[in-house]
């Protein structure tokens, strides 16, 4: 049965979880036309958001002033694929925003790369949108019966829709973006981080939950940046993005969070906040503790914390949760790499390598016949053979979803001649989808769902395997949020426990 099952999708790549996309935006700060490159800001944005999404990407840009053009350049791929060095150069503007995808909703296809312009009874507006709406279903149906005809099958097409409705409170003194935005937060309150470009402002913004991430960063001179004087610092401009993981590369500084429920407008003055909208019934936020985990990079701010932090913390609390006797840790690179670094020091055992990841092999499961099928963990993995034969190794990882990688890896370490092998999973059991803009398979592809928990070990081969439990991630995660910031804190763990931030609506 356990080796029937892992045959039958053994010619699939476990892709484990996938972020649904980054967003990205730049205002250019003093006298327009600026001198600031903001095509090349945005670009290399992107590329820093790289991880959330490969699978298509988009800038445009204004010169900020009513009724211009916008210039658009979208495409299929990689950041570095999809723009040139011209294309960037014809990027022209003082303002601009950037998206990279995964798609969660919608097929994967030109028609569905963010961001969306369309033209309003103000002009144009352009869109980005990182997450995925709980009752989009409800939204695209009060559309179509308004006959608002959609030419995508996303749900940030049904955002940009929305935006174009006057709000019920009118506009009798013009545009009233900020009405606009209330009237979508109040429809729809999960989930959803959005920068929209209109005119000269960008407005940045998070749903009541929280649930994506977002945060805001000063771009700063070029003297300034060598300076490294804080009261000498001049702002070149203002930027918004998904992680802050992308500001050392354009020369920005961090500068906070956008707050759950919180909308943000920039502009060549700078930045300030404009609204900040209730959680229902007064709930908690509800950040996605997974970005944590597995989907944020490790260099950037979350929550006043940087993520490689809480990585090294979950991986001492599972060293206390679930010790074991060996003579090495080591991991499956490279996510998990902080975790067991943290484990080995707890325990007071050695880390070691025992695999080298080839970085430069494409998707597994498209191979022309059984064999090289077969040898799809051998050729993103190289067996460090010297730091595994006749050693008990503890292999230290993440997560699992669906399980398909874990038997081989361990068949390759037994192969290699190690002695024991054992897993630890820094963090606990997927049992659940997500519907809030990650992609997690259903719950019958999930393994955590197909085996009970006291097997998990025999079915994947291995001498013992615990994982994290939610109240020792949830520990990891809050010990490093400091000052007043705790009663506005909240973590999203309904993968988890399938206990959801709020009703599900489709």
């Amino acid at each position: 049965m356990k080796s029937g099952m892992v045959d039958s999708v053994g010619s699939q790549e476990d892709v484990g979880l996938r972020e649904a996309c980054g967003v990205f935006g730049c205002v250019a700060q003093g006298e327009w036309p600026t001198q600031l490159d903001i095509a090349h800001t945005i670009y290399l944005g992107l590329v820093g958001l790289q991880h959330r999404g490969q699978e298509s990407a988009g800038i445009v840009t204004s010169m900020g002033t009513n009724d211009c053009r916008y210039r658009v350049k979208k495409g299929m791929g990689l950041v570095s694929n999809v723009f040139s060095e011209e294309d960037l150069h014809k990027l022209k503007g003082n303002i601009g925003i950037g998206h990279t995808r995964y798609s969660t909703q919608g097929d994967s296809d030109t028609i569905n790369v963010q961001p969306f312009v369309v033209e309003t009874i103000h002009g144009l507006i352009a869109v980005a949108h990182n997450g995925e709406l709980v009752n989009a279903k409800k939204l695209k149906q009060k559309l179509l019966k308004h006959g608002v005809g959609l030419s995508t099958g996303t749900d940030s097409e049904l955002i940009t829709q929305l935006l174009t409705h006057t709000p019920e409170c009118g506009e009798p003194h013009g545009a009233n973006w900020i009405g606009r935005i209330k009237r979508i937060m109040n429809e729809t309150v999960i989930s959803y981080s959005l920068v929209i470009m209109h005119d000269d402002k960008i407005y940045a913004l998070r749903d009541p939950f929280g649930n994506r991430p977002l945060c805001l960063g000063k771009l700063l001179s070029v003297g300034s940046i060598k300076d490294n004087s804080v009261k000498d610092q001049v702002v070149d401009g203002w930027v918004v993005s998904s992680e802050s993981c992308s500001f050392n590369s354009i020369g920005a500084k961090y500068y906070r969070e956008v707050l759950p429920g919180e909308v943000v407008e920039l502009s060549k003055t700078g930045i300030k906040s404009v609204y900040i909208a209730p959680r229902p019934n007064n709930k908690p936020p509800a950040t996605c503790i997974f970005e944590y985990v597995y989907f944020a990079r490790p260099d950037s701010i979350m929550e006043g914390q940087m993520v490689y932090s809480v990585r090294q913390r979950c991986g001492r609390q599972l060293a206390k949760e679930a010790p074991v006797d060996v003579d090495l840790v080591s991991t499956v690179p490279d996510s998990a790499t902080p975790a067991a670094l943290a484990y080995a020091a707890q325990l007071g055992i050695p880390y070691g390598e025992v695999f080298c990841k080839n970085r430069y092999v494409g998707r597994t499961f498209i191979q022309p016949n059984m064999r090289l099928r077969k040898m799809g963990v051998t050729k993103k993995f190289g067996p460090l053979s010297e730091n595994i034969r006749g050693r008990r190794i503890v292999l230290v990882d993440d997560s699992i979803v669906r399980g398909v990688t874990m038997t081989p890896i361990v068949n390759l370490l037994r192969a290699e001649g190690a002695k024991e092998v054992h897993i630890r999973i820094a963090s606990p059991p997927i049992k659940y989808p997500c519907y809030m803009g990650i992609n997690i398979p259903t719950r019958k592809e999930l393994v955590a769902n197909n085996i009970q928990q006291d097997k998990f070990a025999e079915y994947f081969g291995a001498d013992s395997l615990h994982y994290l439990t939610v109240e020792g991630l949830q520990q990891a995660v809050v010990e490093g949020i400091k000052g007043d910031g705790l009663e506005n804190t909240g973590h999203c763990v309904a993968c988890l426990t399938g206990n959801y931030p709020t009703d599900l609506d489709w």
